[in-house]
């Protein structure tokens, strides 16, 4: 018997009239009835789906089609065993995915696979590559969030379109991403912050409660002091992304001066400590820069010569530790020159009251 979910998702897909939705929900019931070996009533379903017209409503837009509208939608490429993670993140990765390839066996004992995880780190160090993997992993679509059709400028909006979003995300097995996702999910304590945007946060917690294990829901963000309390209960996973060691970050680099035509001419570690302490996004643009040199160069120069000069160009970039330092200093500088000039104006009129 498929799963009630999916049933659920089969009759209101039919009462809606979305063909799209009913035809992935009843293909995701006979894969898995045919996983079971119930071979015969996945035949079944798979004739009735063939030979039953949906015919959409003349007046209304589909709910689901509706809600695809605030996704985008991609096939995962990227491959966990590619990515280079803290040893506890990537074992509790891997312990989710077998339990969403193993959830017969958790549901036979009244478990449910776990299927909620928070991702949190600086940018640039595999937070969307993680979630991307995950889908590649098990071999689900990979949906994420798009804000700009989600938010909405009117009171209602927001919640009316994350409903749909949910309904959409609820007809197929997937992964679904919310990246910067501090930017709907805030603190509901902010005093700064509208009723508007309260009774989104408490909408989009009881939509994420009520997700079915087989939507993976993958949050990520660089600001994990602005979520709201409530949200962390929410997620079963809780996983740290920092910024790369210098072990890391030459073990990434590595890999990147195995895919060059010549060698490197530095070691891998040597460069990483020149790099200073950068995120991995930031090192796969370095490498490519020395890449795309070496092919204007039409091999007249040597890969490790240009590599020279990159790094030390690298050095000369402006990092944004750099600018907060420069604006420290500023404000500094400014609140020292505003009570110099308040000292010596007190000064002033002191003298000038002495004279009196």
């Amino acid at each position: 018997m498929a799963r009630s979910d999916l049933l659920l998702s089969i009759v209101r897909a039919g009462a809606t009239g979305d063909r799209a939705a009913l035809r992935s929900s009843v293909e995701a019931a006979v894969a898995e009835e045919r996983s079971k070996n119930h071979h015969t009533l996945a035949d079944r379903l798979q004739r009735a789906l063939n030979a039953v017209a949906v015919t959409p409503p003349a007046a209304s837009t589909s709910t689901a089609q509706t809600g695809k509208d605030t996704i985008l939608e991609t096939e995962p490429r990227q491959r966990l065993e590619d990515l280079i993670l803290p040893l506890p993140v990537a074992q509790q990765v891997r312990q989710l995915i077998e339990e969403q390839h193993r959830a017969d066996l958790l549901r036979a004992h009244g478990m449910q696979p776990r299927h909620r995880i928070l991702l949190s780190g600086p940018p640039g160090n595999g937070k969307t590559s993680v979630a991307e993997g995950i889908a590649e992993a098990l071999a689900v679509q990979f949906f994420t969030v798009r804000y700009d059709a989600l938010v909405g400028s009117f009171l209602g909006e927001t919640n009316t379109r994350l409903a749909r979003l949910f309904d959409y995300a609820r007809t197929v097995p997937c992964v679904l991403f919310f990246d910067e996702f501090d930017s709907i999910g805030k603190e509901r304590g902010d005093s700064h912050e509208t009723g508007e945007i309260k009774r989104v946060v408490s909408f989009l917690l009881m939509q994420i409660d009520q997700l079915p294990s087989y939507v993976v829901t993958v949050a990520a963000t660089n600001h994990a002091e602005l979520l709201d309390r409530a949200v962390w209960r929410r997620f079963q996973l809780r996983l740290a992304l920092p910024k790369p060691t210098r072990e890391a970050l030459a073990a990434f680099l590595d890999r990147q001066f195995d895919t060059w035509p010549e060698p490197a001419g530095i070691e891998a570690k040597t460069l990483a400590g020149k790099l200073g302490s950068i995120s991995f996004a930031e090192a796969l643009e370095f490498c490519q820069t020395v890449r795309r040199q070496h092919i204007l160069s039409l091999a007249n120069r040597a890969l490790k010569d240009i590599l020279r000069e990159q790094v030390e160009l690298w050095a000369t970039r402006v990092a944004p530790e750099n600018t907060d330092a420069t604006r420290s200093g500023k404000t500094s500088s400014s609140a020292e020159q505003s009570k110099g000039r308040s000292s010596t104006s007190v000064g002033r009129r002191r003298g000038t009251s002495k004279t009196v």
